[in-house]
């Protein structure tokens, strides 16, 4: 179940109903699991499934993985085959695993990563070991965190999990950085340019451009 052609972020609107997050707020109140790939994240939490797959164009893996607490990413454009995906925005697009450890999202990344003839965006590049690449830790690693990713507004507890998150990543024996993306603030409205207008092309061909 995900948002109708992967347009959104809430499951609120799919077609086989709302989409539930397994988690509930502090009240009991029910959560949105995210979009548009929230079913599949859904799953996943809930432990209906090991692990399952989703689309991810502006955040619709990684915004629904996080929403549900589980292990979500998008792979690097062309690691993946997009053979049978109905198209959203063709230069953004890719297809990626959820699963409930890093470790079973390798596992999941390593079944699906791989060049496709099919796929005119597949790189034909050799497949790594992902599993054994995330059992060595993150000793000696440096991690950038851009500066123009806390922004003005964030809630406290957000800004104090993110620094938690890095705490952690520190601890265990990375090398933590400070970074500028100075474009950042251009990668939404970049976004809305770009997706709207291939979605446009690429949906005319279910009833035309109307």
């Amino acid at each position: 179940n995900l948002d109708e052609f992967a347009m959104g972020s809430s499951n609120m609107t799919s077609y086989y109903g709302p989409v539930k997050n397994p988690w509930t707020g502090p009240g009991g109140e029910d959560l949105v699991p995210g979009g548009s790939s929230g079913g599949s994240a859904t799953a996943v939490a809930a432990r209906i499934c090991a692990g399952s797959l989703g689309t991810d164009t502006g955040g619709s893996i990684r915004q629904p993985a996080s929403l549900c607490g589980i292990v979500g990413m998008k792979p690097t454009y062309g690691r993946c085959s997009r053979w049978g995906i109905v198209a959203f925005a063709s230069s953004l697009d890719q297809a990626g695993p959820f699963a409930r450890t890093v470790e079973d999202a390798a596992i999941l990344l390593g079944a699906m990563a791989g060049h496709d003839p099919k796929d005119s965006t597949s790189a034909p590049h050799d497949v790594p070991d992902f599993r054994a690449a995330v059992q060595g830790g993150v000793k000696g690693l440096k991690v950038g965190i851009p500066r123009e990713y806390t922004m003005d507004g964030m809630p406290a507890e957000i800004q104090t999990l993110w620094d938690r998150g890095a705490d952690w990543l520190k601890s265990q024996g990375a090398e933590i950085k400070e970074v500028s993306l100075p474009h950042t603030k251009y990668a939404l409205p970049a976004y809305y340019i770009v997706a709207p207008a291939e979605a446009s092309s690429n949906l005319a061909r279910y009833d035309g451009v109307r």
